[in-house]
C-alpha cells in the first residue's frame, strides 16, 4: 500500500507512529468517509505485535520523559498546541471527511479546543501544588510522580478532541503514551502524531497504533508493563478492557455510555427550553453527554411539543462540509442499521414518530422524536447514539426525578427551570456526573469529568487528571534525625 492518502488535499500517513518512527502493518483494513461512502485509503491494521512495540517504545521514552522538568515538559506541550493552530484548516476538514462532523464546528470550536487542551494541562502542571501539613510535627509533603506508560482508547465521534483529553494530561503528568483511536476515525491521531514530532516530543513519548477493536485492544490493555489504560465507549468493550486489565490491577479511567434526560420545569423559559432539547441533535446524535429523554412536565408538554417540532423540522442535514447544515450523517452503515433497529423496534411495540422515525440516502438518519414510550421500554432505557430522542412527561419534581434516574446511566442530566431553589433540590437528587443548569455542554477542563453507575469509573479534568495519570506520594518528614555536619 501507498503510505500516504490524500484527504481534500492534505497528505495522512498511513502508518503507524511508533519510537519516532512511521512503521508499516502487513494487514490494511480500509477507511470510508460516511458523507458519501468513499474509501479515504488504506490503513496499517495492527496486532499483537505493533502492540508489543509501542509500549516497549513507550517504556524506553519513560525514564526521561519522567525526569523532564515541568517547565520544559509545559513548553513542549505549548509548542504542539502551536502546531495544532497553525494546522486548524488541515484538521477540520480531514476529520470533518474521516467521521462526518460539520465542518464549521470542527474550524470555530473543535479544533481550537484541541490546541487548548494542550495549554491548559501545560499551565495547570506549572501550578499542580499540595500546601504541606504537619502531624505531631512531622511534614507531609504530598508529589504527583509520573506512573509510566499509558494505553489511551479513544472513541469515533470527536476523534482528536477527546484523544487530546487525555493526550495532554498524561504527556503533562510525565507519562508516555500509547494512542489507540477508533478503526472507523484514524486520520487525525496520525496527524497528532506529526505535529508532536515537529514540535520536539522525544521520540516513544506518544506513539498511535490503528487497528481494529480486539485484535490490538486486548494485547495492549493486557500488557503488565501498562500503568494506567484511560478508555472512552461502550460498556461492552470496557467490560472486556477491565478484565483484560484486571490480572495486572492496571488502574482504569472509563467514559461510557448515557442516557441522559433533560428534565423541562413548566416554569422554565420554553424558548431555552426547547433550543436545549433542538440541541441534543448535534453530531447527528453522536454525542455521549447527549439529553436523548426529554422529561417534560404536564402543564406545558403541548406548547413545548409545538415549538420542538417547528424547530426541529427547520434543520437542514446534509452534507457536513457545506457551511448551511446543521446535522451531518452516521459515523458507519453499521451504527446506521442500529439506529433504524432501535426506532423500528419501538415503533412497532407503540411508540409514535412525532417526526423523523425514518433512514434517509447514504448515512442519513433523520432526526427523530418519539413519543407513548414506557419507562422500562428499550428504547428509553439503552443508548442508540444516534439523532433519535424520546418525550415522556411527569407532575412534580419527585416524578421527575424518579424518571431521570431510572436508568443503569449516570453520565450527565440537564434541567430547565427558572426557579433557583427548585435547581437546587433537583440536581442535589440527580444520579449523574455533570448537570447542566438552563445550559448545555459547558465543559471546563478544571472541573472534573465522568460518569456514574455504568457511565464511567473515574474523574479526569484539573487536578483529578494529574491524580489519575500520576502515582501519588505522601513524604512524611521527621523534625529531628538530620547530620548536623552536613546540614
Amino acid at each position: 500500500m501507498s503510505d500516504n492518502i490524500t484527504v481534500a488535499g492534505v497528505s495522512v500517513d498511513t502508518r503507524h507512529w511508533i519510537g519516532g518512527e512511521r512503521v508499516a502493518s502487513a494487514g490494511t483494513f480500509t477507511d470510508h468517509s460516511p458523507i458519501d461512502g468513499t474509501a479515504l485509503g488504506e490503513i496499517a491494521r495492527g496486532g499483537p505485535a505493533e502492540a508489543e512495540a509501542a509500549v516497549a517504545a513507550a517504556r524506553e521514552a519513560f525514564p526521561a520523559w519522567a525526569a523532564t522538568s515541568r517547565a520544559e515538559r509545559a513548553r513542549i506541550l505549548h509548542a504542539i498546541a502551536d502546531g495544532v493552530e497553525k494546522r486548524i484548516e488541515e484538521l477540520a476538514i480531514v476529520e470533518t471527511t474521516d467521521n462526518g462532523a460539520l465542518l464549521r464546528s470542527h474550524r470555530r470550536g473543535v479544533m481550537p479546543r484541541v490546541a487548548h487542551n494542550f495549554r491548559f494541562f501545560a499551565d495547570w502542571l506549572l501550578r499542580l501544588d499540595h500546601e504541606d501539613f504537619e502531624t505531631r510535627g512531622h511534614t507531609n509533603h504530598v508529589s504527583w510522580d509520573p506512573a509510566g506508560p499509558c494505553v489511551l482508547i479513544t472513541p469515533w465521534n470527536a476523534p482528536l478532541m477527546l484523544a487530546t483529553w487525555k493526550v495532554a494530561p498524561a504527556l503533562a503528568a510525565g507519562d508516555t503514551v500509547v494512542l489507540k483511536p477508533a478503526e472507523w476515525s484514524p486520520l487525525t491521531a496520525s496527524l497528532l502524531a506529526d505535529i508532536a514530532a515537529e514540535a520536539g516530543l522525544p521520540a516513544g513519548v506518544l506513539n498511535v497504533v490503528q487497528g481494529y477493536g480486539s485484535e490490538i485492544g486486548d494485547a495492549l490493555t493486557a500488557h503488565p508493563d501498562v500503568r494506567r489504560i484511560s478508555f472512552t465507549g461502550s460498556v461492552p468493550t470496557a467490560r472486556r478492557i477491565a478484565a483484560s486489565a484486571a490480572a495486572n490491577l492496571t488502574p482504569l479511567s472509563l467514559e461510557l455510555g448515557g442516557k441522559s434526560p433533560l428534565l423541562v420545569f413548566a416554569d422554565a423559559d420554553l424558548d431555552l427550553a426547547v433550543d436545549l432539547a433542538v440541541e441534543q441533535y448535534d453530531n447527528a446524535g453522536q454525542v455521549c453527554l447527549a439529553a436523548t429523554r426529554l422529561l417534560v412536565e404536564e402543564p406545558v408538554v403541548e406548547e413545548f411539543t409545538r415549538r420542538f417540532v417547528a424547530k426541529a423540522s427547520a434543520l437542514r442535514q446534509g452534507d457536513p462540509r457545506d457551511e448551511g447544515t446543521d446535522i451531518g450523517p452516521t459515523i458507519h452503515p453499521r451504527q446506521l442499521e442500529k439506529i433504524d433497529g432501535f426506532v423500528r423496534r419501538a415503533l412497532a411495540a407503540g411508540a409514535r414518530a412525532v417526526i423523523g422515525g425514518h433512514r434517509k440516502d447514504g448515512q442519513y438518519y433523520a432526526p427523530t422524536l418519539l413519543t407513548d414510550v414506557a419507562q422500562d421500554s428499550e428504547i428509553v432505557q439503552e443508548e442508540v447514539f444516534g439523532p433519535v430522542l424520546t418525550l415522556q412527561t411527569f407532575t412534580g419534581e419527585d416524578e421527575a426525578v424518579r424518571l431521570a434516574d431510572d436508568t443503569r446511566f449516570g453520565l450527565a442530566a440537564t434541567v430547565a427551570t427558572g426557579d433557583r431553589e427548585r435547581a437546587e433540590r433537583v440536581t442535589a437528587r440527580l444520579v449523574a456526573g455533570t448537570v447542566w443548569v438552563n445550559c448545555f455542554f459547558v465543559r471546563d477542563l478544571q472541573a472534573p469529568f465522568g460518569g456514574s453507575r455504568q457511565s464511567g469509573v473515574g474523574r479526569e479534568g484539573g487536578t483529578w487528571s494529574f491524580d489519575f495519570y500520576c502515582d501519588l506520594k505522601n513524604t512524611v518528614t521527621a523534625p529531628k534525625g538530620w547530620d548536623q555536619d552536613h546540614g
